[in-house]
């Protein structure tokens, strides 16, 4: 159905809706807490180690290496690591996740 271009994006938008209902029906299920993080966050382009953001970061690199700190990251395993931390502020300290534009900025508790 996705390869239909007319509905393609309605289709991806509603999968992606009926997953998060359902982690978050199985989050209040077993008692944990769902954290939704800002879908600008930029988990794949800010270094974990020193939290330098990196302007552009074509989705054909796999790898890069921090400009800053000089940390080789694997783009997904960096991902993973900047929001498991973003989850982490948001859950003890209550910092919102947005953009790097806002005013909110993110609490590294």
């Amino acid at each position: 159905m996705v390869k239909n271009h007319k509905l393609a994006r309605a289709i991806s938008d509603a999968n992606w809706g009926e997953l998060v209902r359902q982690l978050d029906y199985k989050a209040d299920w077993y008692g944990r807490e769902l954290i939704k993080i800002d879908r600008y966050f930029p988990s794949t382009k800010r270094c974990s180690n020193c939290g330098y953001i990196v302007e552009k970061l074509p989705l054909s690199i796999r790898e890069w290496d921090c400009p800053e700190c000089g940390t080789h990251h694997d783009r997904d395993i960096n991902a993973s690591i900047n929001i498991l931390a973003a989850g982490g502020a948001v859950s003890v300290c209550g910092a919102t996740v947005r953009p790097e534009g806002s005013k909110a900025r993110l609490c590294w508790c």
